[in-house]
């Protein structure tokens, strides 16, 4: 595949390593010095763009993949009040999109014993559920996608629970995500359910960003040619 990187920071670099090794060809780098770049003759060359960059441009670059017809997956988390217009637009427009809070193939099933578990304890209102999540000090988005994807379906599921926040809290009602920043950490993320008895724990720990940019090259290898609206389940037929 011919592949434009629409953010070239460290998981830019490490996404264009996998992409080559896997035989694809970068055709096109985007980062803050070459936003002019970004435009139909040079994304029409392309096969599939893959965007990771920020919150604050992350919906603009990939509203103008759709528009100009280029396949995209985005990998930038923090914009999640703009992805059902986002995904409402690629269907309009008949194009194809894929997002992902988080591209590693071990944290998508996580996402799945997340759900999992949610469900087992919806009923077991002993016990209390926390979410606490650490990443290097560069990550912008606080909680992390992640946190707030794992947040997000144990709110489905526990009827006792309306809402999630990013500190302490003493609401039953609420979900605390307490988010950490030390480096090098790549990536931990922990469910914690607790009871005056015992605790039930399920965590992921990322030992580098190698799983999600090699997940992130996979979901490109997936949508090339397709038409719609995609996410990690489809790509790993979860």
């Amino acid at each position: 595949m011919l592949i434009a990187l629409i953010g070239y920071g460290k998981m830019g670099r490490l996404i264009e390593e996998v992409a080559v090794q896997k035989g694809h060809k970068i055709i096109l780098k985007i980062n803050s010095s070459n936003k002019k770049d970004l435009h139909y003759e040079n994304l029409a060359k392309a096969d599939v763009a893959i965007e990771f960059t920020n919150p604050e441009n992350a919906y603009e670059n990939v509203k103008k993949c759709i528009e100009l017809d280029t396949p995209v997956i985005s990998g930038s988390t923090g914009w999640n009040e703009k992805l059902d217009e986002i995904k409402k637009y690629c269907k309009e427009k008949n194009g194809c999109f894929l997002h992902a809070s988080n591209f590693s193939i071990g944290v998508n099933i996580f996402f799945e014993i997340n759900k999992y578990l949610a469900q087992l304890m919806a009923s077991q209102n002993e016990y209390d559920v926390s979410i606490k999540e650490i990443h290097h000090t560069q990550k912008k988005d606080v909680p992390s996608g992640t946190a707030v994807t794992l947040a997000e379906q144990v709110l489905s599921y526990n009827q006792r629970k309306k809402s999630w926040v990013n500190n302490i809290t003493d609401d039953t009602s609420e979900i605390q995500i307490i988010s950490e920043r030390t480096d090098p950490a790549a990536g931990t993320h922990q469910v914690k359910y607790s009871s005056s008895i015992d605790d039930i724990e399920i965590i992921h720990t990322a030992h580098n960003r190698l799983g999600f940019a090699s997940g992130a090259v996979l979901a490109a290898e997936y949508i090339y040619n397709k038409k719609g609206v995609f996410s990690m389940k489809d790509v790993l037929s979860l």
